[in-house]
């Protein structure tokens, strides 16, 4: 089953096991109480609230990047990382992407 480890601000991580394969990075946090990832427009690609660090290990078992995540990454709170920042709620578990972490920024903002 799909797992990710979340890295906090605050140095601790959390990591969610046997997370359902097509459940977004996003989605599994805020369902397990994971604090930093908001999502508050629940993963329609319109806030920006759920901005992550992928660690570089997973960089290339990504799905690209589309024009409206690239557009909402540049009104991210904290800054962008051009090589590492994503949207949490674009990226979906499953085959392909059985594992990955990412590093939760200092700040999200909501609306």
């Amino acid at each position: 089953m799909p797992e990710v480890t979340y890295r906090l601000p605050d140095g601790t991580s959390q990591t969610l096991r046997d997370i359902t394969p097509g459940t977004s990075v996003m989605r599994a946090a805020v369902s397990r109480g994971v604090p930093g990832i908001i999502g508050e427009c629940g993963g329609q690609v319109i806030c920006a609230t759920c901005h992550v660090y992928v660690d570089r290990e997973f960089l290339d078992v990504l799905p690209p990047m589309g024009d409206e995540e690239d557009e909402m990454l540049e009104t991210t709170a904290s800054p962008r990382d051009p090589e590492r920042s994503r949207l949490s709620c674009q990226l979906t578990m499953g085959p392909g992407l059985e594992r990955v972490c990412v590093d939760v920024p200092a700040e999200q903002e909501a609306w």
